[in-house]
Formats: structure tokens, C-alpha cells, sequence
């Protein structure tokens, strides 16, 4: 089992390399292709786009979870029951999708005022947008069955094809003219190639699925549901934190302002990505040893994912605090004001709300999502009032603000002391589990960034920022095995 978790975290972290080494690469091609006013339009139209994937209604991660604990128990028929009634729920959503997309797209004219933009390419683009959205929501029911198998890396692997996949269509189609349709057309086709792997995939991994109107019952989407609405209320929290701050600076700023929010907030998404991961990867993990009640499995698991988390999140916020504004400039090509300073405010709340994704995924795989999904609500909500409060005064600024301060206050205070409660975990032992073995590499990394501050001038270009890079990845792993060396004596397990 071990092996099974160590080949899903390197399939997701090789999958988000990949993924990283595109972005670098395809942001700032897009944004020179067809200038910053046509991306922010298309920032601002995929925002509102996010939003459709709520008309899941929270079951496809009812999928992964479900298909995890049956599947400890090899209960095959029960998985039957759930996938047969959370495909038929989503094949009737898929049509009501369609529907309200050509319905949106008759209306975009007096929806926003759109500029100088063509309406028939927009209403172009939210129908295919639309279709996109209706083809993943079908395909998330496969998989969620693959994640629940916990064989994530296959998953991994097929968003690695789609994702280079996309790269390629768009360095050959993309151009100046048509550049929002040809972008909607491009995400349209890498979604179905993504999909349709994943029914392959799930029925050579489970030869016995089957799905079928005799496998509908009432109890089964009773039992979904219950558990769908919760994980729906955490969707739509996630939804709101990620995809408010464009949408609002889009309207009462203009879209040409998203992009200097927008560069520094991808590029954060990029660093913690990999690490908010772990907490996917352990959830189908937290509902098998939760169905075998395997506890103090459970808290070991919790411990190490934690840990990483902490320290590599911490790592990063470092580097970036030192040299984020130099690997912004690097990336696209010129410096836009403020960047580095939204970059800092969003990935020093990320130190603390991304160790706890691991706590959130195992609470979401024993079954206990109920109070984890209520605060992430509070926390969305509180997110878009102070972005619309701190706007006007501070600007860009305010509206990082506005996303860091909900994060810090829910997730540290209310959070974490309701999930180490439930998993019977001491408050000492997790200070001195997580906290304290991370102290010493984190010093040292600082230390070693000032030194290189002070001593050399390091260019906004690629082989020196990689190379401080290196060196910094050097002294942090160093330093953390010196720190476990020293400590494990005294540690609890």
C-alpha cells in the first residue's frame, strides 16, 4: 500500500511538472499571440465558466469516495448502485448544460459589454465552453472510479496526454484572428481525448462494473446525496475563492487589469498545486483505513503528509519572498506592478491552508466533510465581501488581501483543532510531529536565499534562476534530513 501511495504522489507531481513546464511555456505564447485585452477576456469568460462545474452537484467526488470504501470491502454490486445513479443524474445534467449554454449564448449581448470583441465568436465560445463542461461532468463519474481504485497515477496520466496534447493544438491553430473560438475549440477536444480514456480505463480495471437501470434504488441516491450536497458546498467554496478575485476585478476594474493578478496567482497555483495532492491522494486511502477502522494508521499518514506540506509550502514562500518578483519577470517577459507583492500575500496564506488540504482530504475519505464543507463556505463568503470592501482602497492588493485573510482565520483557528480532535490527535504531538522538524531546513533556507541576495545579482533569466533553484532545493533537503537525524529519538510516532 505504501508503494501504491508513493507511485500516485510521483504520477501527480510528474503530471503537475509537466503541467508547470507547459504553463511557463504557453502563458506567455497565448498572451503574446493575442494580447493582453483578448486574454483577459478569456480569463474572465473561463471564470464564469468554473462556475458550471457546480451543476455536478458535488457527486463525482461522492464517486471516489464511495468506490473507495466499497471497494475495501469488495462490495461490487454496491458500486454498481453508485455509479449507475450518479451517471444517470449526470447524464440528465449534461443535457440541462448544453441547454443553458445556447440559452447564455443567445444572451451574451446583453450580458457585458464586451468591447471590441466579435459576439458571434463569443457566443461561439460559451457554447463550446459549454459542451467542454458537459463532457467532463460525464467523464468525472469514470473518473472518480479510477481515483477511488486509487490508481491515480493512471488519471495523472491521461491529464499529462491531454494537457500536452493541448500544448501542441495551440502552438499549430492559434493566431491573432479567431484566437477565442480556436482556444474554446482546442480545450473542447483535449477534454474528450482526457474522457474518453477514463471510460477505458475503468472497465479494463473492473471487468465486473456495470451500470444499468436495475442498479437505480432509492437508497443508494439517498445515501449520495446526503454525503453530494456537502462536498457540492465545498465545490462551490472552492469556486467562489478561486474564481471571484478575476471576476471581480474584471467588472469594476476591466479585464485588461486581471492580468497582473492573474500572473502572480497562476504562478502560486503552480507552486502549491503539488502539494494540495497529497490530500487528493489520501482520501481514498482515509476511506479504506477508515472502513477497516485502522486509526493510528491514519494519524501516522496524517503526520508525514502534513509535515511535507508544511515544509515545502514554507520553502517556496521563502524563495518567492526573495526571488518571486525575478522568476515573475522571467516567466512573462516583463514586470507588472504589484505582481510580486499579490504573489506573497496569496502564497504566505498557502504555508497554512495547504498543509491542511492533507486534514481535509482524509476528513473528506473517513466521511466527515459536513463541518470541513460549513467553514470553507465561511471562508469563500468572507473571501468575496472583504475583496469588495478592500478593493477600492488598496486596490489589487486588497483583493489578495481579501483571499488571505479569510484563509488564515478559518483554517488555523477553526479548522485545525476539529480535524486533530476527530483523528485523536494531540495538539503537542502534532506541534512537535509537524512543526518543530521543519524549523531547522526552513532557516537554513532562508539563510542561504539572503546570502545569494547579498552576494550575487541574479538576472531575470532562466539558467540563473534554476540554478539558485537547485542550490536551494540542495540546502532545504540537506538540512531537513540533518533535522530528522537529530530529532527522531524524541519525536512521538
Amino acid at each position: 500500500m505504501k508503494y501504491k501511495l508513493k507511485i500516485n504522489l510521483m504520477a501527480c507531481w510528474g503530471n503537475h511538472l509537466v503541467g508547470i513546464l507547459i504553463g511557463l511555456f504557453l502563458m506567455p505564447y497565448v498572451l503574446t499571440t493575442v494580447g493582453d485585452e483578448q486574454y483577459g477576456l478569456w480569463l474572465f469568460i473561463c471564470s464564469f465558466a468554473g462556475y458550471s462545474g457546480l451543476l455536478n452537484l458535488g457527486f463525482g467526488d461522492t464517486v471516489s469516495r464511495f468506490v473507495a470504501h466499497h471497494h475495501a470491502k469488495n462490495e461490487i454490486t454496491r458500486i454498481n448502485q453508485v455509479v449507475s445513479v450518479v451517471g444517470a443524474i449526470y447524464l440528465a445534467m449534461t443535457i440541462f448544460i448544453i441547454g443553458l449554454a445556447g440559452l447564455l449564448a443567445w444572451l451574451a449581448p446583453s450580458l457585458y459589454d464586451w468591447g471590441d470583441a466579435s459576439i458571434t465568436e463569443i457566443r461561439w465560445v460559451i457554447v463550446l465552453l459549454g459542451a467542454n463542461v458537459a463532457i467532463g461532468m460525464l467523464g468525472s463519474v469514470f473518473g472518480g472510479v479510477i481515483i477511488g481504485l486509487q490508481r491515480i497515477d493512471i488519471e495523472r496520466g491521461f491529464q499529462t496526454l491531454s494537457g500536452l496534447a493541448r500544448l501542441g493544438m495551440t502552438v499549430l491553430l492559434l493566431q491573432t484572428e479567431y484566437a477565442l473560438v480556436t482556444l474554446a475549440v482546442i480545450f473542447l477536444l483535449t477534454t474528450l481525448i482526457e474522457n474518453v480514456g477514463y471510460l477505458t480505463v475503468v472497465f479494463r480495471q473492473m471487468p465486473n462494473l456495470r451500470i444499468g437501470r436495475r442498479f437505480l434504488n432509492r437508497e443508494t441516491f439517498h445515501e449520495c446525496f446526503g454525503f453530494s450536497m456537502f462536498a457540492l458546498l465545498e465545490n462551490l467554496a472552492g469556486k467562489l475563492i478561486d474564481a471571484t478575485d478575476t471576476i471581480v476585478i474584471g467588472i469594476m476594474l476591466g479585464t485588461r487589469y486581471i492580468i497582473p493578478y492573474f500572473v502572480a496567482h497562476r504562478l502560486m497555483t503552480f507552486i502549491v498545486q503539488p502539494l494540495q495532492l497529497i490530500g487528493g491522494i489520501l482520501m481514498p486511502r482515509g476511506a479504506e483505513l477508515g472502513a477497516n477502522d485502522h486509526d493510528n494508521s491514519l494519524r501516522v499518514l496524517v503526520q508525514k503528509g502534513l509535515g511535507i506540506s508544511f515544509l515545502l509550502t514554507g520553502g517556496f514562500f521563502i524563495g518567492a519572498w526573495f526571488f518571486g518578483g525575478i522568476v515573475l519577470e522571467t516567466w512573462v517577459g516583463r514586470s507588472y506592478e504589484h505582481s510580486h507583492s499579490i504573489l506573497l500575500i496569496l502564497l504566505g496564506a498557502q504555508v497554512i491552508a495547504t498543509p491542511l488540504h492533507v486534514l481535509r482530504g482524509v476528513l473528506f475519505g473517513m466521511g466527515h466533510i459536513k463541518v470541513p464543507a460549513i467553514l470553507y463556505a465561511i471562508e469563500a463568503v468572507a473571501n468575496l465581501v472583504l475583496t469588495l470592501i478592500l478593493l477600492k482602497p488598496l486596490g489589487l492588493i486588497g483583493v489578495a488581501l481579501g483571499t488571505a485573510i479569510p484563509v488564515i482565520l478559518v483554517e488555523l483557528c477553526i479548522l485545525l483543532p476539529y480535524a486533530l480532535s476527530i483523528l485523536h490527535f494531540r495538539k503537542t504531538h502534532f506541534f512537535q510531529g509537524v512543526v518543530i522538524p521543519q524549523v531547522l531546513p526552513l532557516a537554513a533556507l532562508w539563510g542561504y536565499s539572503f546570502a545569494v541576495t547579498v552576494t550575487f545579482v541574479v538576472s531575470p533569466s532562466w539558467i540563473p534562476v534554476l540554478i539558485v533553484a537547485a542550490g536551494g532545493g540542495v540546502v532545504l533537503g540537506a538540512s531537513w534530513l540533518a533535522s530528522r537525524h537529530a530529532t527522531k529519538n524524541w519525536l512521538p510516532a
